[in-house]
């Protein structure tokens, strides 16, 4: 077949969107697709820019904007976020400025981390948004414990934990399931199943039928999400944080979707994903199936779309050029808040 591959529309009509997002579905879809247009321009911005050498890594999040926005708007300030890979759109959402994140990546001299972090790391304490780990799965466990402490203390809010289906093979994501469903820790499990754990396939690592079905053997429910369907996400993430909150466990939530780039700004995935892969990822890009949707609708016009990337564009601009325009790090920064004294802590 010639042509552009045909985008799969969302299944609704506007009564089943009011149905499963509650009253106030206008404006939650408008507000979501606002961010994930701004997502996409961001990604592609920093892309560029590490192409041209001003940035030294990015690892973009294309393909996983329905999750990651979804996430953001379901979640209560009370709750905590501890990242995977791509989930940094999580924190702006739930409020972290788009400058300070421009700062990060810069690694500059405003950048709450001082320079210290890798890109993509941003820490958000602001938004209860952990800084992530490199390592492979080791949040996972670390969510499960600030679900216990929230409930040990009496604090209200639950705990949002992201992985990819790399990390359902390592230690930590076993530990932290039994663990959370032995506690009825209040946490929520996010696996963003983008089917490439860099480039090994989601089908060289299990025989279950799903990742979701892993759940049944710790005792805790598991469902599976279509990741590029905002609607659904956005249903099933409030839900599971309704449940945990009030007492009713953790829940494994296993988002199907597809990484639309590369893993990150170091790899060349045409060696060896199918060739049709991209074809594929277009025709379930969800910013492209949320557009159609409002469009369908008659809630987002040609004027309206354009209005908004414009809103986008001119933020990642001013965003971006902050951060140029900053200073690196100075090099005494460099044993500040370390020390909670502010000294080093050697005496002559």
């Amino acid at each position: 077949m010639n042509g552009a591959p045909a985008l799969v529309p969302l299944p609704y009509s506007p009564d089943q969107v009011a149905a499963r997002l509650g009253s106030d579905w206008q404006p939650t879809l408008r507000s979501a697709h606002r961010w994930m247009i701004l997502a996409r321009t961001l990604d592609a911005r920093m892309q560029a820019l590490q192409r041209q050498g001003r940035v030294g890594f990015y690892g973009a999040a294309t393909g996983q904007e329905a999750v990651n926005v979804a996430a953001g708007l379901a979640s209560r300030p009370e709750d905590w976020v501890y990242p995977g890979l791509r989930e940094q759109l999580v924190a702006l959402v739930r409020g972290h400025p788009l400058v300070t994140y421009a700062h990060h990546l810069f690694a500059d001299n405003l950048d709450p981390g001082r320079g210290r972090n890798m890109p993509c790391h941003p820490t958000a304490q602001e938004v209860r948004y952990v800084s992530m780990s490199s390592v492979i799965g080791t949040q996972i466990d670390h969510a499960v414990g600030t679900a216990f402490a929230l409930r040990h203390r009496h604090e209200p809010g639950a705990v949002l934990a992201f992985f990819g289906d790399g990390a359902t093979s390592s230690n930590d994501f076993h530990a932290a399931l039994n663990f959370g469903a032995v506690w009825g820790a209040p946490v929520v499990f996010c696996c963003t199943n983008n089917q490439w754990a860099i480039s090994v396939p989601v089908t060289h690592q299990t025989a279950a039928p799903s990742l979701a079905a892993k759940a049944a053997e710790y005792g805790l429910p598991g469902r599976q999400v279509d990741g590029t369907d905002f609607v659904a996400v956005f249903a099933e993430v409030r839900a599971a944080l309704e449940q945990a909150r009030s007492g009713g466990g953790p829940t494994l939530l296993e988002f199907v979707l597809y990484r639309m780039t590369a893993h990150s700004s170091s790899d060349d995935p045409t060696r060896y994903q199918p060739k049709d892969w991209a074809a594929r990822a277009v025709a379930h890009d969800p910013v492209a199936r949320l557009e159609e949707w409002l469009g369908r609708n008659r809630l987002l016009d040609a004027d309206q779309r354009a209005a908004v990337a414009a809103e986008c564009e001119s933020a990642v601009r001013d965003a971006v050029e902050a951060a140029e325009a900053t200073i690196p790090p100075v090099p005494a920064s460099l044993t500040e808040d370390v020390y909670a004294s502010g000294s080093t802590g050697w005496t002559d």
